[in-house]
């Protein structure tokens, strides 16, 4: 791109830093509150007419250098001075959005301050532009979700409302969004070229004031220096993340490891329980092996003892049989 040119028509090329980038959206909805009233319009539905007043609660001096990386970058809008509105820029995953965004808008809307009545309360809505998808079971372009009865859906209350745009599915967006330019307000803050911005802000006078306000900012050095600062902090945090994410795979891939080891020493524990199990069965079979013998012995023994006592009295009949033979003979012989 060459921001030598006169305007936003001879601008070509890549935009350095588009309104995915934070500092960049919130420069230039701060900076320019046509921009900041026609999104309004779009997301919430709301003609020209319906916004009596807009101002931003917390605005930053652009430009200015940041002292803490982790600054909060969202756009905290007073409208018609009953409507706290918190639009926020958010592109990376941290996978806390959904306890973030309940614990911001929930914040916002205890403002009461002591004696005020509880009527009093200003109505929140809390809008989260995200580029990444919330739940992937059910993508959806733009959502809105308020207090109801899980039942019959019955509307709890008004005074709480959580918006959320995904700027990754562009493609799901409705008719009624169309006819809102919600689309078109997503693909602006998508858009990577001068080409891309020029062909949208041709479409609608409030996304033409978004993209030169895009063009003029995108000239500003101090400007250009707080993207690039956001982008690095991103990056560092990207950067952090994966380096957890490694020794988190490392840590599991250590454990899983230990569990596998773990499983063949059991495996190898059992097999030798179940060799010692086969070993005690084999040596209590042989004892009784030895024990049927030693009795089979016992048994022999007793018969063997009994054949001596049955040859002793065959002896001893033997003996008195010759005696008896022997006295008839000297019987016979007196005679």
């Amino acid at each position: 791109m060459n921001l030598n040119q006169s305007s936003l028509q001879c601008a070509s090329g890549t935009i350095p830093y588009g309104m995915t980038n934070d500092y960049m959206f919130r420069a230039v909805l701060q900076s320019n509150h046509k921009v900041l009233r026609g999104l309004i319009c779009s997301l919430l539905h709301y003609s020209e007419k319906e916004i009596v007043s807009m101002n931003i609660m917390n605005p930053i001096i652009l430009g200015e250098a940041i002292e803490s990386k982790e600054f909060r970058l969202d756009v905290n809008i007073l409208l018609n001075n009953r409507t706290l509105i918190n639009l926020e820029m958010q592109i990376a995953n941290r996978l806390n959005w959904q306890a973030r965004s309940v614990i911001y808008m929930c914040r916002s809307y205890d403002s009461l301050t002591h004696g005020q009545e509880y009527s009093e309360a200003k109505s929140v809505v809390h809008i989260g532009l995200l580029d990444y998808t919330l739940f992937n079971e059910q993508p959806e372009f733009y959502a809105t979700y308020k207090l109801i009865n899980v039942k019959n859906y019955q509307k709890y209350s008004d005074n709480i409302t959580l918006n959320v745009v995904n700027l990754s599915r562009i493609d799901l967006a409705t008719e009624e969004d169309k006819q809102y330019h919600i689309d078109e307000w997503a693909s602006l803050m998508k858009a990577t070229t001068w080409e891309e911005i020029r062909m949208l802000a041709s479409r609608d006078e409030y996304l033409n004031e978004a993209a030169e306000t895009i063009f003029r900012l995108s000239a500003d050095e101090q400007i250009r220096k707080r993207c690039r600062d956001r982008e690095e902090y991103y990056e560092d945090l990207h950067n952090y993340e994966m380096a957890i994410l490694d020794r988190d795979v490392s840590i599991a891939s250590y454990r899983k490891a230990a569990i596998e080891r773990e499983s063949v020493i059991t495996e190898q524990q059992n097999m030798l329980a179940e060799h010692e199990s086969v070993i005690t069965e084999q040596q209590n079979m042989l004892a009784e092996h030895e024990s049927v013998i030693a009795e089979q012995q016992n048994m022999l023994a007793e018969h063997e003892g009994v054949i001596t006592e049955q040859e002793k009295l065959i002896q001893e009949r033997d003996t008195q049989i010759q005696s008896l033979l022997s006295e008839i003979e000297r019987l016979r012989a007196k005679s």
